[in-house]
């Protein structure tokens, strides 16, 4: 029971699959060892992720732990329909084509949450937000949700604040080895390779504006001033801008920065971080791109209903002609740039953030009876075990405290 756009896809998904695979040894390892414990045994999982290979070789993990799996989409432009097709060949349940409509989209969502599951992987927040308003009946099967990105959590402790979360879930953005690493340098490269594939344009000697300093916003900064660009970087946090200032970068108001910009990249979970008012102020062909969450960050809408014109300029980007006669150039519709654009983050990165989402899941089934708080960290021991598989499979070794040392580290612990 799967709806997918054409399963004759299958073959180049599988291609994409195999490929990601050899690729994400940490995660591959965890699947081996839930093929031998299947810790998810006669358990239903739900995931409303970015569905390409990454992603799709996760549910996959899933099914080999002993669950039965349904995935959707998070974002309509990001889903590969050829992976689609080969997850279902693969005997899981999917939900999902490229380009779905906003009808279809929930309709998707829906689909997964009425098989009734036991644990949810979420991306953003939507499986989360759907089942609370639409199932609350469903909400007794669920063991725990684990949430992947900064937007999706910011929604979820609003909702825990409000008194409305009725089920536990996993900070999974807030582990190390998420964030420090898919946030800053996953993102970092994906948003440019995004970029440069749909524009052709050089990034050297351009003028990159950042709206946005938390690890994402400095991996994408960070990878502008390696391919050669002057960085301005936009903030609302005091402390975040002064990190910008001493990284090297300007700061200043998005009011002043819109002028001089080639480039533009949002990356703060917010809304109308770009809006009309900035846009006028834009060079002519300005590039607009969004790397935070919903295309809410670059107003989309304001720009659909009060330009001029539009055609489309490449793929992937559209050019709107402004009522003050210039054109500004919008990627992917302001959705995720590295996946509407792009193909995502690195796989060597995500083999990080899945064995993490893989892990916490684990952890949930493995404390269903301990009565969880609502919100729950990462525990640090996953961390370290995600960590720890990550050097061995680089070939690196550490050094490891004696036993005086470690003595001495905790003598005055309380």
């Amino acid at each position: 029971m799967s709806e997918i756009r054409d399963i004759a896809l299958a073959e180049s998904g599988e291609r994409k699959l195999k490929w990601v695979e050899a690729h994400m040894p940490v995660l591959k390892s965890i699947c081996e060892d839930f093929e031998k414990t299947k810790p998810f045994s006669g358990l239903k999982v739900a995931l409303s992720v970015h569905l390409e290979a990454k992603t799709g070789y996760l549910s996959c993990v899933f099914k080999a732990g002993g669950a039965e799996v349904y995935a959707t989409g998070s974002n309509v432009l990001s889903t590969q329909d050829d992976v689609c097709a080969a997850l279902v060949q693969r005997g899981i349940h999917v939900f999902a084509w490229h380009a779905a409509t906003q009808e279809e989209y929930d309709h998707h969502l829906a689909c997964c949450l009425e098989a009734g599951p036991n644990l949810i992987i979420d991306d953003g927040g939507d499986l989360n937000h759907m089942i609370h308003s639409s199932y609350p009946q469903l909400i007794p099967n669920v063991i725990g949700l684990c949430e992947e990105t900064t937007t999706g959590i910011i929604r979820l402790l609003a909702m825990n604040k409000a008194g409305k979360l009725k089920f536990p879930v996993m900070l999974v953005n807030d582990a190390q080895m998420k964030h420090l690493f898919d946030n800053r340098y996953g993102t970092g490269q994906s948003v440019w390779n995004a970029i440069n594939k749909t524009t052709n344009l050089i990034v050297a000697g351009s003028q990159v504006v950042v709206a946005g300093y938390g690890w994402c916003g400095k991996g994408v900064a960070m990878r502008a001033k390696g391919l050669g660009a002057r960085v301005i970087v936009t903030e609302v946090n005091p402390i975040r801008a002064i990190e910008a200032v001493m990284d090297g970068f300007q700061v200043m108001p998005m009011k002043e920065a819109a002028p001089l910009g080639d480039f533009f990249v949002t990356v703060t979970g917010c809304k109308d971080v770009i809006t009309m008012e900035h846009m006028l102020l834009m060079k002519e062909g300005a590039i607009l791109t969004n790397a935070g969450h919903f295309n809410v960050e670059v107003s989309y809408a304001e720009l659909e209903a009060q330009c001029v014109s539009k055609e489309l300029r490449r793929d992937n980007m559209i050019g709107y002609t402004l009522k003050n006669g210039r054109t500004v150039n919008l990627i992917g519709e302001g959705r995720l740039v590295n996946l509407a654009a792009g193909d995502g983050h690195p796989a060597e990165i995500m083999d990080m953030s899945f064995a993490v989402q893989a892990l916490a899941a684990e952890y949930f089934v493995k404390h269903k009876n301990d009565n969880l708080p609502l919100i729950n960290r990462v525990p640090e021991e996953i961390d370290q075990e995600i960590a720890t598989r990550k050097l061995r499979f680089l070939g690196m070794n550490i050094d490891t405290l004696s036993e005086e040392q470690d003595r001495y580290l905790h003598a005055f612990d309380l």
